[in-house]
């Protein structure tokens, strides 16, 4: 039966991966996965995650089901975190948050959703976006349709992205990305979220934003503005959320998607659904990466520990941003390449070509995606001279 199967390409970043293990080049450079790295090069586990490690080995009694939802301290503690604990939708019992197998498993837990009970009604992303964002919904059979987001200049285009929002049919979706935007790092302003706040409530769509770098833009509380804008503005509304990098569990699979409804009877009647969708997917979610979360924010010694070493982390990508600017004085690009130093999280949207970024992998063993999005946190104090003169000499 499988001998008309036919094989298919892998996935583009996985196989960047496999060819710079492969690489005997001791110069390498990997800028294409997308994990924090320290100036080491390595994937660290926080302390304060090794500390809620040793406590749960401690207490924890049962391996049991934690059930659809999930656990109840980490649902709780993450929504605080995303909406602020003085949110009124919270407050008002309009909010449901199901535990996840991470950030993907969230948005398709959502897309499954809203094909079930919204159908017919197409899902709007970002041009460019986060690649799995469209095989997602259109695995779940939703249509995808596309809004600008960076022009030719390689800059955010914020009036095209406006104008084509003004004409998304009413009741279609509108997935947003609340910061460190994937994979361009070019953010939206306070007023724009403003604006488009407006054209949502004008239009009647509904917002599906996906919060996966909280902390690591300009703050916990700065990066949720968007959010916490539209959470407290409006009666529906998606969220997406991912603990990989915040709390640097990318094995652990942790993540949420949280649905705002207009009261509370509806957000009972919502989450119901939630589940059932939930119960086809995966059954329940894994329990290790929530307990760990759920024991770190439930306890105000390790919040504090692990605020400190997120900002740690995020001070370390945005010096290497301006570093990186830096590097370019002696070849003449510093004003080229100064976005960078605007941007925030871990990518950058560079600019370079598919074969501009072909011959930085064959000349100069620098590994990135080949739309040039890079991962700023896979540079080093050692390599940022590196591939600052790789990159001068295959774009002049």
């Amino acid at each position: 039966m499988f001998e008309r199967i036919e094989r298919v390409p892998g996935d583009a970043i996985l196989g960047l991966i496999e060819a710079y293990q492969q690489d005997s080049n001791p110069n390498k450079v990997d800028l294409g996965v997308g994990v924090y790295r320290d100036d080491k090069g390595r994937t660290p586990v926080l302390a304060t995650v090794k500390k809620a490690e040793e406590q749960l080995y401690q207490q924890e009694a049962t391996k049991s089901y934690i059930g659809s939802h999930g656990d109840t301290r980490y649902t709780q503690a993450v929504t605080r975190m995303v909406v602020g604990e003085d949110s009124a939708a919270l407050n008002d019992q309009r909010i449901s948050t199901t535990q996840t197998p991470g950030g993907t498993g969230a948005l398709r837990l959502a897309a499954d959703f809203l094909k079930s009970h919204l159908s017919g009604r197409a899902i709007w992303l970002s041009d460019p976006t986060w690649p799995n964002h469209p095989a997602i919904f259109e695995a779940a059979g939703i249509e995808v349709k596309r809004y600008p987001y960076v022009n030719a200049d390689n800059r955010l285009d914020f009036d095209a992205m406006l104008a084509a929002l003004r004409e998304v049919p009413e009741g279609d979706i509108v997935l947003l990305h609340a910061c460190c935007h994937n994979p361009t790092g070019f953010d939206l302003s306070e007023d724009q979220w403003r604006e488009i706040l407006e054209v949502v409530k004008t239009r009647g769509l509904l917002p599906l934003i996906d919060f996966a770098y909280q902390g690591f833009g300009d703050g916990l509380d700065q990066d949720a503005f968007g959010v916490r804008l539209f959470v407290e503005a409006l009666d529906e509304m998606l969220i997406t959320t991912s603990c990989s990098k915040n709390f640097g569990l990318y094995r652990e699979r942790t993540g949420s998607l949280m649905v705002l409804a207009a009261n509370e009877e509806q957000m009972q009647n919502v989450r119901t659904q939630v589940a059932i969708a939930a119960r086809e997917n995966y059954s329940t979610p894994p329990s290790h990466g929530a307990a760990v979360v759920a024991e770190i924010l439930n306890s105000q010694t390790l919040t504090e520990q692990w605020k400190q070493e997120l900002a740690e982390m995020r001070g370390r990508i945005n010096d290497l941003r301006s570093d990186f600017v830096a590097a370019f004085r002696p070849h003449g690009l510093e004003e080229r390449f100064a976005f960078i130093a605007e941007q925030r999280g871990m990518f950058s949207y560079t600019g370079l070509t598919q074969a501009q970024v072909k011959r930085l992998r064959d000349e100069f063993s620098i590994y990135m995606v080949g739309s040039g999005r890079a991962n700023i946190a896979g540079l080093s104090g050692d390599s940022l001279e590196y591939v600052a003169r790789a990159i001068a000499t295959v774009v002049k």
